[in-house]
């Protein structure tokens, strides 16, 4: 078992890392106010245009994508710990063109799309030209389970008819979006599995109003977290992605890859906690000595090293077997990461918001937004309950073939 990095990873590591220590972490300040003095908040500002120039020319761009020729050509244990790196800035991954939802329907667009398709759609997503939305969660059903969607998907002639209600359609706010995958129900008669499909809607369509922005325990995203309604939203039939049934597919082929991003990018954020935390207690004083002197503080770094260094195992782990034996052999691993990166990311965030004291939960550091970030990713992109009964489920089948 080599546990090295392939050349290729650690030359692209050390210039993500060199990176982000020049531009991005300096940027963090300057984007918030950019942000909050935009007109439109959700309009992409300026800072962020540079940065991503800056990461263009210097080829640290799509380093994400897997497939075909529009990456980095690397493999998912590759990115890995580039992800990592990326994720321990809040606006990293979007810095690079890494970003969630743009990266899931980039993938999917060059696994099912159209030569059509993706001329019309990847190349500008790849480009940065425009950005996109995903729209599956519906809000008056437990979307956890896909079979539940109520949403349809019509055939009228030449076209497509699509009625629904979705929430947290994220990315549907900035002004930059021009692309929303939409996936509803087009068969209810079908078998289970076949009943759905995904569809290629421009964001200007007749019939799409975005009721409200939803915020995550307050903290409202840039990008936008729509409550969305799809009143005979009327698209040409070619857009159908991939064919007709085949959405619930596409979207477990969407979120293997995207929960292997999300874990990697939540153990960025616990190594940024981690180091917040070493830092306060080294130079934080209380009842006589810095607060690196005190066993509870010095158990909360031990066992926040640990359980970092253990999920990052799993993942790679996972990354492998995505890369080795296909993204249905790591279903098992890949719940698992999701599951323990993000409540260990959130297990140490909460311990350095405990170091920090009420620093912690005021806007001066990043620790109140991680700590809002790594909870609601315990729900985003299928509930940990969801995950575990995936587990149980798979680890129980092991006995009954015996």
């Amino acid at each position: 078992m080599d546990f090295e990095y392939s050349p290729r990873t650690r030359e692209l590591l050390t210039r993500v890392r060199d990176f982000m220590e020049e531009y991005v972490y300096p940027a963090e300040p300057v984007y918030d106010a950019q942000v909050a003095e935009n007109d439109n908040f959700h309009e992409q500002p300026q800072i962020m245009r540079d940065l991503q120039a800056k990461a263009r020319e210097q080829g640290l761009w799509n380093l994400f994508m897997t497939h075909g020729d529009y990456g980095a050509g690397l493999t998912n244990l590759e990115y890995a710990p580039i992800a990592e790196e990326m994720g321990r800035s809040i606006i990293g991954n979007e810095v690079f063109n890494c970003s969630a939802p743009d990266t899931g329907n980039m993938e999917i667009l060059a696994l099912y799309g159209t030569e059509k398709q993706r001329k019309q759609w990847l190349e500008p997503l790849l480009n940065c030209e425009i950005r996109s939305a995903f729209a599956m969660t519906e809000p008056d059903v437990a979307s956890s389970d896909a079979r539940n969607i109520t949403a349809t998907i019509r055939r009228d002639g030449d076209e497509y008819v699509l009625n629904g209600r979705k929430w947290y359609t994220s990315g549907i706010l900035d002004p930059d979006c021009k692309l929303i995958i939409f996936m509803g129900k087009s068969d209810p008669d079908a078998p289970t599995y076949k009943q759905q499909s995904m569809i290629l809607v421009p964001a200007d369509a007749p019939g799409i109003e975005v009721l409200r922005d939803l915020p995550m325990f307050g903290y409202k995203d840039r990008l936008g977290h729509g409550e969305v309604q799809f009143t005979d939203v009327r698209v040409p039939a070619e857009n159908m992605l991939g064919n007709e049934g085949d959405g619930f597919a596409i979207a477990q082929g969407r979120l293997g890859p995207g929960r292997m991003h999300y874990a990697m990018r939540a153990i960025g954020f616990a190594e940024r906690a981690l180091d917040l935390m070493c830092r306060r207690a080294l130079t934080r004083e209380a009842f006589g000595g810095p607060l690196a002197q005190r066993g509870v503080v010095r158990e909360w770094i031990a066992r926040s090293r640990m359980e970092i260094d253990q999920i990052r195992l799993l993942t790679f782990k996972a990354a492998w077997l995505m890369d080795t034996r296909g993204n249905a052999a790591a279903r098992s691993e890949v719940a698992a990461i999701k599951v323990a990166a993000m409540e260990t990311a959130h297990q140490v965030v909460n311990r350095a918001v405990q170091t920090f004291g009420a620093a912690g939960v005021s806007d001066d550091t990043v620790l109140a937004r991680l700590f809002a970030i790594t909870r609601a990713l315990q729900i985003a992109d299928g509930p940990n309950e969801v995950h575990l009964r995936t587990i149980a489920r798979l680890e129980l089948e092991r006995y009954r073939d015996e």
